[in-house]
């Protein structure tokens, strides 16, 4: 058996540390995101912001640190067979859940077993439905066959989503659990006001010693950039994420406040729908392609925050294949319309997935640029129900109601497989995962399947750049921008960081007496 083991410092530090209560202890420290979270089940969602706030709730058994590493959480460590199919996991002891229930092998089970129940229809199905059996070897012990070998198979179960439920809680609430998250982590739930806020207060049991090192904690989801930036000046809120773009700098003169900047693996893009015309011709998303001028889109829309995507898979995301941005070229947008028979343009709808204002500023220069090249777009900003309803669980592809649809990605899997194949494979379209714009080519999803098994990085390497060539040559989306990070807290807090996929580690938060 080929042994692993991925003992993290960080945790194995914590667990050295004094069972006593941080000094820092205290207070309710406000988190501010800019898009509301739609569940609290981690299993059904693909939204990044809204397992953010899971996570103060969940822990899985392994998870990713600020550089997308994985590891350990709750599983100690882990064997694999030399054929890649069967996993069997150590794991952590005198654990408990929330309800105070003890963590064990049948935990892991029962949450694996729920997700690959196709009748219970949680969006993360298609993330673990490559898993055979799940055993309980021993109290402690769990073993996992998979039908076949799945490469990112460890960092699928580090993804925030792959989250350890109480079974207990699962079997009292049914499908309320979404409301009534019951996990391992360092906060209970206490509530969830949907559109304002949501609270966790902290858990005495906690597994890990010294943490947390707070009483509480709220999230508060708050769409609009400029009141993020408000409250955290007026102090109603200790960390905002996204900033504004364009109030970087004079944040970043206030003394009471520390105004972060990373690289992210977030693309922002457009699909099209190619099952509706004209999004059929590849002339036509040409043109849309060469219509927008991405520098401009940087600076206009993320204050320069942001940089031309160069190809569909950000850098930084294992086994991405950089390629040229699409040059801004509006004479050849035009030339391409005419040529696809739309020589007086046409007429189509934008939606956006987020009603932020810098996605409202995105789509509004995606509109401007295309009206210059005559193709004449009404915009809208989607409500997250509307976009749940509308675009994620649209019942039937020919009679879909999107057409360009202004979205982002990050592969929160941090390899290529998570980036690809949820968004361009035929078996992703909606409502099973987010292909938006129904793009099917038999031979990209011949390549992802191929690489999915393989157990060798370079021929995995050689199969994803083949693929990601394929689909930016037949120009689904119109990448826009690889975005940064930018972020905020107060003076008084420590210890919460945004990974480069978007999501928040708030396990340290802290703020000052």
């Amino acid at each position: 058996m080929l042994i692993r083991s991925l003992l993290a410092t960080g945790l194995l530090c914590g667990l050295l540390a004094s069972p006593v209560a941080s000094a820092l202890a205290a207070g309710d420290p406000v988190l501010v995101i800019g898009v509301p979270p739609e569940t609290l089940d981690p299993y059904n969602t693909n939204t990044t912001l809204t397992t953010a706030v899971t996570k103060s709730f969940y822990e899985g058994l392994f998870e990713f640190d600020k550089d997308l590493k994985v590891r350990n959480v709750l599983a100690e460590s882990y064997e694999v067979t030399p054929d890649g199919l069967t996993y069997t996991f150590k794991l952590r002891e005198g654990v408990k859940f929330h309800d105070g229930t003890a963590f064990d092998a049948n935990a892991v089970k029962a949450n694996l077993e729920r997700v690959l129940n196709p009748e219970n229809r949680l969006a993360r199905y298609n993330q673990f439905n490559r898993v055979k059996t799940v055993e309980v070897v021993s109290p402690f012990v769990v073993r996992i066959t998979l039908k076949e070998p799945f490469g990112p198979f460890i960092n699928s179960l580090a993804h925030a989503s792959a989250a350890m439920i109480s079974p207990a809680a699962l079997q009292k609430w049914g499908k309320d659990i979404a409301f009534h998250p019951v996990g391992t982590g360092p906060f209970i739930f206490v509530e969830w006001k949907q559109t304002d806020s949501v609270k966790g207060a902290r858990f005495a049991d906690y597994w890990q010693a010294g943490l947390p090192k707070v009483d509480a904690i709220t999230w508060k989801p708050v769409p609009e950039n400029g009141t993020r930036a408000a409250m955290l000046q007026t102090g109603e809120a200790d960390f905002a994420f996204p900033l504004p773009y364009e109030q970087a700098k004079s944040l970043g003169e206030n003394k009471k406040l520390k105004v972060i900047a990373q690289d992210s693996i977030i693309e922002r893009y457009v699909s099209m729908n190619m099952l509706q015309k004209p999004f059929d011709d590849l002339r036509v998303r040409q043109a849309i392609n060469y219509a927008i001028n991405k520098e401009a889109l940087a600076k206009v829309a993320f204050s320069g925050y942001a940089s031309p995507a160069k190809g569909i898979v950000p850098a930084g995301v294992l086994y991405a294949h950089p390629m040229n941005a699409w040059p801004y070229d509006p004479a050849k947008a035009r030339q391409l319309l005419k040529e696809a028979g739309y020589a007086n343009g046409f007429e189509t709808t934008l939606w956006s997935a987020y009603t932020t204002s810098t996605a409202q500023k995105a789509i509004q220069f995606v509109q401007q640029q295309l009206a210059q090249v005559g193709i004449k777009v009404q915009t809208q900003a989607l409500e997250p129900g509307q976009r749940v309803e509308w675009v994620q669980t649209a019942p039937d592809p020919k009679t879909a109601r999107v057409r360009m649809y202004y979205a982002g990605w990050s592969s929160s899997t941090g390899e290529a497989d998570w980036a690809l194949r949820p968004l361009f494979a035929t078996e992703a379209w909606p409502p099973k995962l987010n292909n938006t714009a129904y793009y099917s080519n038999p031979e990209v999803d011949a390549l992802l399947a191929k690489a999915l098994v393989s157990t060798k990085d370079e021929e995995r390497a050689e199969l994803y750049a083949k693929a990601q060539e394929l689909i930016y040559k037949d120009a689904p989306w119109a990448p826009l921008v690889i975005e940064q990070n930018l972020y905020a807290t107060s003076s008084r807090l420590s210890g919460v960081v945004v990974m480069p996929d978007g999501n928040i580690d708030s396990r340290q938060v802290a703020v000052a007496p």
